[in-house]
């Protein structure tokens, strides 16, 4: 028998001691303190009464020549100003950048040179990178930077149009994009695209160095991809043209699956050569459109097996695609996965999986782990690390359609926000699709393999700020899903959920900072929780409760306790008694704050005590776990 009884708490007589824990408040920026000023941020975690966004359209269109490995194409924007600012001159991103010669980088890259922009054209006039001051085009790494002329001034829009063309690298935007075997290949972050202007920093100034990763705006895409006949592209939005690029046979497959529960084989490998439409040119242009898409990328494949079902989203159902060549066979089971994964995240995170199609595409020779784009991801082909790896890679890049390509984060800076919620959600999706309860402990070990050492860098540093590959993985993944899981039980799991639905239900579609994110923790539980905020996700600082001594005390049991790490948390007890019985207690966080890393002891009205342990569920992310039991003799 279990039960849960408040602990009856007795003072100790405690020696007087330094402040040990950190509780005060994380002191947001001054640019975050004067958004809320502005109206566009609010004390309590959701967007101000003046949140505002800048948008764009794009019209784009590309030529992928496979045989010489060459992207040529021109992009025409409309991009509109929102905010109350007036923009003297325009940003945009060229990601393909970090390959040119000389490039600055924090990871090794094939060199391909990078963009050739073969022109710059801004409200009708020709920009030159040698024109005038006040007229022309600066090309400073990954960022292009358009001055013309007249400000944009609240309101108005710019109309930009670039030719541009480069090398394709194979594995490029650090294994994000490439091609392999000469029968694959993947466009992403393959064209000019506009930076970030938000209500905190303006231009989102941090260049693109290859490992922290991105910050889009949300927009609407018309695109356009040619490429050789006999080869399919599939990518970010609704395909507009199938009956123009699908050969009969196959087109019909690919209409059938979409109200089909059970997986549709669209391309077996009997059809690679013939399964698309006739082409009087030798070239097929597929065309796209995407609306409020942080980002567009693109399957090229003449050798893949495509395989097609429906899932539930909650209010209605997507279509999901999977694309495989024979050197992958776990791959025959990625549409099952992907299926369970976008249905319980729909559920999970309260936000139906909003577009047509979620495509889980096999780029082994590009992509080793996996990596997401809207409505797309692209992952190696598993071989070695399993089945059941392969199945958590593709929750978890699924589970990257919510953060950050619905609730759009900056990962250049705080990658742990997107990372952190992703790798939580996934563990929620792996124990689902399992059926178990154990995951987080494989999490929490991972965190604390470096927890408390050199070796560990805090959250709040800037992602490209990490010393190593090292750190900046377990500050990414392992130590924020840690938290999430150990805030999960702090709150208890209902209104855990239900505070995290509201977040996202209230930044969909929007830019929220690690600050809306604290305040809105506060303001939704009512509850000072600056005690979890300020260790966990600004300091190093480690959990390690432990159990000195058990002694009886009349008709109570008397516990010491004793706290060796640096955060504060609840002391959750398990004590035993001698006919095999539990009872569970709870010491809370203000009496362990309290102590200030003294012992301390508390009182329990339970008699013949043989054994107590702290957190022996495993709830908590505790460094030393071997001073977690005591056994009386």
């Amino acid at each position: 028998m279990r039960f849960l009884i408040p602990a009856l708490l007795f003072p100790a007589l405690l020696q007087a001691q330094p402040v040990r824990y950190e509780v005060n408040p994380l002191r947001a920026p001054q640019a975050f303190n004067e958004a809320v000023d502005a109206g566009t941020r609010t004390r309590t975690g959701v967007p101000g009464a003046a949140y505002w966004q800048n948008s764009a359209t794009y019209d784009l269109f590309v030529n992928l020549d496979v045989d010489a490995k060459t992207v040529d194409g021109t992009v025409a924007i409309r991009y509109t100003n929102a905010s109350p600012d007036t923009i003297p001159m325009l940003h945009l991103d060229l990601y393909q950048n970090v390959h040119a010669e000389g490039a600055m980088r924090n990871e090794p890259a094939e060199v391909t040179g990078g963009y050739r922009l073969d022109w710059v054209v801004l409200n009708g006039d020709t920009l030159r990178a040698d024109g005038p001051r006040n007229r022309r085009y600066v090309v400073d790494g990954t960022r292009l930077v358009l001055i013309g002329g007249a400000p944009l001034m609240p309101g108005q829009a710019a109309d930009i149009r670039i030719g541009f063309g480069y090398k394709l690298p194979q594995a490029g935007i650090g294994e994000r994009m490439g091609y392999s075997r000469d029968n694959f290949f993947f466009l992403a972050y393959f064209h000019p695209r506009m930076t970030v202007y938000d209500d905190v920093l303006g231009w989102h100034p941090d260049p693109f160095l290859q490992r922290a990763e991105f910050y889009h705006g949300f927009a609407d895409y018309t695109v356009t991809i040619e490429t050789d006949s006999k080869w399919i592209v599939m990518g970010t939005g609704e395909l507009q043209n199938p009956e123009q690029t699908l050969a009969p046979a196959v087109l019909e497959r690919y209409r059938d699956s979409a109200g089909s529960d059970r997986k549709v084989t669209v391309v077996g490998a009997e059809d690679f050569a013939t399964a698309t439409a006739p082409s009087a040119d030798g070239k097929h242009r597929w065309r796209f459109r995407a609306t409020k898409v942080a980002d567009v990328a693109y399957s090229v494949t003449r050798e893949s097996v495509w395989e097609s079902a429906r899932t539930s989203t909650g209010g209605g159902f997507t279509r999901i695609h999977s694309f495989y060549r024979k050197e992958a066979p776990l791959w025959t089971e990625t549409l099952r996965y992907a299926q369970h994964a976008i249905t319980f995240l729909s559920k999970q995170t309260g936000i139906d999986y909003p577009w047509p199609h979620m495509t889980v595409v096999e780029g082994a020779g590009i992509m080793g782990g996996g990596m997401e784009y809207p409505m797309m991801t692209l992952i190696g082909d598993y071989n070695r690390a399993g089945a059941s790896a392969l199945q958590s890679v593709t929750a978890h890049e699924l589970a990257h359609m919510w953060v950050p390509l619905i609730v759009s984060t900056d990962e250049r800076r705080y990658a742990w926000f997107d990372e952190g919620y992703t790798d939580f959600h996934t563990d929620l999706a792996d124990e689902d699709f399992r059926d178990v309860d154990n995951i987080r402990i494989n999490t929490f070990r991972s965190y604390l393999w470096i927890a408390g050492t050199d070796h560990e860098g805090p959250l709040t540093r800037r992602s490209d700020g990490h010393y190593t590959s090292m750190a900046y993985g377990i500050a990414s993944y392992a130590k924020p899903s840690a938290i999430q899981w150990m805030l999960r039980s702090v709150l208890g799991v209902e209104q855990y959920e239900a505070m995290h639905r509201a977040f996202w239900a209230a930044w969909a579609y929007k830019h929220p900072t690690p600050w809306d994110l604290f305040n809105f923790y506060q303001s939704y539980t009512g509850m000072d929780l600056n005690w979890f905020i300020t260790p966990w996700y600004h300091s190093t600082g480690v959990l390690d409760q432990a159990v000195v001594a058990v002694g009886d005390r009349g008709r109570e049991t008397e516990i010491m306790l004793r706290d060796l790490g640096d955060n504060p948390m609840p002391y959750r007890l398990r004590l035993t008694t001698s006919d095999g019985t539990t009872h569970d207690f709870e010491v809370p966080v203000d009496r362990v704050i309290q102590a200030q890393g003294a012992d301390f002891s508390v009182r329990f009205p339970v008699r013949n005590v043989v054994a107590v342990e702290i957190d022996a569920d495993q709830r908590f992310a505790d460094r030393n776990r071997r001073n977690n039991r005591f056994e009386r003799n």
